[in-house]
C-alpha cells in the first residue's frame, strides 16, 4: 500500500487563499484533472492538465519544468502510466510548491478560478466495466425481483460485472437526455417504444486504472493497488423499465449505455492513503474469497473510508431558490469486494487492462433505507414515492431534476478530502 507521509500532515498549510479548510480540495488532496481556460471571448482553449487546490486549479503544463516528471497533453493517460514511486515524487513536489510561500511568485500566475474554466474527462477511456459490489444494493433490488432468493448463488464467490459503453461517459455538468427504448408494462400485451418512465440514478465510485497488464498476464491481488491511479464519483444513470425487459439473458444494454456521469477530478491513490481501512468481516457462514482474491494486506487496508451522499434539485426547487435536498448517505465500506479484488478478478482470465480504463464499483448502499444508493430502492420500485421537503414526490426522476453526488474521505487525525460534485440535469427525450 502507498505510505502516509508529510503530504498528508493535518498541520500542512497552503499559501493559496481559501485552500486551508476547503471542503474538497485542501493541500492534503491535490487531485488531477483536465481543464480549458477561457479566452477573452469566453471560448475554451486547448485542454491541459491541472491540480485542484482550494477553489482554484494550477496549470501543470505551465510549470512542468519545475516538476520531477513532464506533465503535458490533453489527457491524463500518460500520467496514469507512472510507477507509484514517480507518482509519489510528483505529489510531494506539488505539495512543496503549494505549501512553501517562497514558490508563490513562480506559481501564482498559473492559478485559475475553477468557476472560470471548462472541465473535461480526465482521460481517454478505452474500456469501462461496471461491477455489482454493493451488497446492500444487490439485496434491496433482489428482494423486489426475487423475494425468496434476493442474491443469486454466485454473488458471494465472484465479483459480478458487465462491460459498459465508454463513449457515453461524460463529465459532471453535462445535461442528460431522457432515453428512448423498449419497455413492457405489466398490463401490456406487447412492448412499447418511447421515453423511459422509470429513470433512476446510481451512486457509485469510479476506479481509474493506472499501469495496465499485458494480455494473458493476470494481476495478482498482492499487486492490484499498484495498478489503481485514483478514484472519482460515478452516476450510472439507469432506465429501470428498459432494464427489466431487456436484461435477460445477457444483462444491461440500452438501459445503461445512454449516459454515465463522472466527477472530473481524479482523487489519487496517494491522497487516499490515510483513508484505507480494514475490509468488513463477511457475515458468519459466508464463504471466504477464493485464494486468487484473498490477500492479508488487501483485507487489512483495502476498503475505503469514504462518505457518499446523493442530493436532488428539482425544477420547482430551483425556481424557488431552494437548496438541493439530501436523499441518502452511505459509506464505501459497504462494498462486499475491495477495489483490489475487482481489479484482480477483471484481469484473472488474462484480460489486459490499460491506462485510463474505468471501473465502476456498482451502486453503493447502506443497510438502512436512508442509505439507499438509488431511487429504485428508496421508493421501493416507485410504489412508495419519496416526499421531498417542498411537498413534491418522486418515485423516479422527472425532467428538470438535477442529481448531485458528493463524497468525502474521512479518518481520525487527518484532514478530510472531497471528490468534487458529480452532477447532471435531466432533459426531456428528444
Amino acid at each position: 500500500m502507498i505510505p502516509i507521509d508529510a503530504t498528508h500532515d493535518p498541520a500542512l498549510r497552503s499559501w493559496v487563499e481559501g485552500a486551508d479548510g476547503h471542503p474538497d480540495f485542501p493541500i492534503q488532496n491535490l487531485p488531477y484533472g483536465i481543464f480549458s481556460p477561457r479566452d477573452g471571448l469566453g471560448e475554451a482553449a486547448e485542454p491541459r492538465p491541472a491540480v485542484a487546490i482550494g477553489g482554484k486549479l494550477l496549470d501543470l503544463a505551465a510549470i512542468t519544468s519545475l516538476l520531477p516528471v513532464e506533465v503535458r497533453g490533453h489527457t491524463l493517460n500518460s500520467l496514469f502510466t507512472l510507477t507509484p514511486e514517480r507518482r509519489i515524487a510528483l505529489r510531494r513536489k506539488l505539495s512543496e510548491l503549494l505549501a512553501n510561500d517562497g514558490h508563490r511568485p513562480a506559481i501564482a500566475p498559473h492559478l485559475h478560478d475553477q468557476q472560470d474554466v471548462v472541465m473535461h474527462l480526465p482521460a481517454t477511456i478505452g474500456d469501462y466495466t461496471d461491477f455489482y459490489a454493493g451488497i446492500h444494493h444487490a439485496l434491496n433490488i433482489g428482494r423486489q425481483l426475487r423475494p425468496d432468493n434476493p442474491l443469486l448463488s454466485n454473488y458471494k464467490y465472484v465479483p459480478i460485472g458487465y462491460h459498459g459503453r465508454s463513449s457515453s461517459i461524460h463529465p459532471s455538468g453535462t445535461p442528460v437526455r431522457r432515453p428512448r427504448g423498449q419497455r413492457k408494462p405489466a398490463d401490456a400485451e406487447r412492448p412499447l417504444f418511447g421515453p423511459s418512465a422509470r429513470l433512476d440514478y446510481e451512486l457509485e465510485l469510479g476506479v481509474w486504472i493506472g499501469r495496465g497488464n499485458e494480455a494473458g498476464e493476470p494481476i495478482p491481488i498482492s499487486e492490484a493497488h499498484e495498478h489503481i491511479a485514483g478514484f472519482c464519483l460515478l452516476n450510472d444513470w439507469s432506465a429501470r423499465d428498459f432494464q427489466a425487459w431487456e436484461y435477460r439473458p445477457l444483462g444491461p444494454f440500452l438501459a445503461k449505455n445512454f449516459h454515465s456521469t463522472i466527477s472530473p477530478w481524479v482523487i489519487t491513490s496517494e491522497a487516499m492513503a490515510p483513508f484505507r481501512i480494514r475490509q468488513p468481516a463477511r457475515p458468519e457462514g459466508d464463504p471466504d474469497p477464493l485464494p486468487y482474491l484473498l490477500d492479508e494486506e488487501d483485507q487489512a487496508a483495502g476498503a475505503l473510508s469514504v462518505e457518499l451522499e446523493v442530493y436532488l434539485l428539482t425544477a420547482a426547487m430551483r425556481s424557488a431558490g431552494l437548496a438541493p435536498c439530501r436523499l441518502s448517505r452511505a459509506w464505501a465500506s459497504n462494498m462486499y469486494w475491495t477495489v483490489g479484488q475487482l481489479v484482480t478478478h477483471h484481469a484473472s482470465n488474462g484480460c489486459n487492462l490499460r491506462p485510463g480504463d474505468l471501473l465502476g464499483t456498482g451502486t453503493i448502499s447502506a443497510p438502512a433505507a436512508a442509505g439507499a444508493g438509488s431511487l429504485m430502492e428508496l421508493s421501493l420500485g416507485g410504489s412508495k414515492p419519496l416526499e421531498l421537503p417542498n411537498g413534491e414526490r418522486r418515485g423516479f426522476l422527472e425532467d428538470g431534476d438535477e442529481v448531485i453526488l458528493r463524497a468525502t474521505a474521512r479518518a481520525d487525525g487527518y484532514v478530510p478530502i472531497g471528490f468534487g460534485d458529480c452532477r447532471g440535469r435531466l432533459l426531456p427525450a428528444s
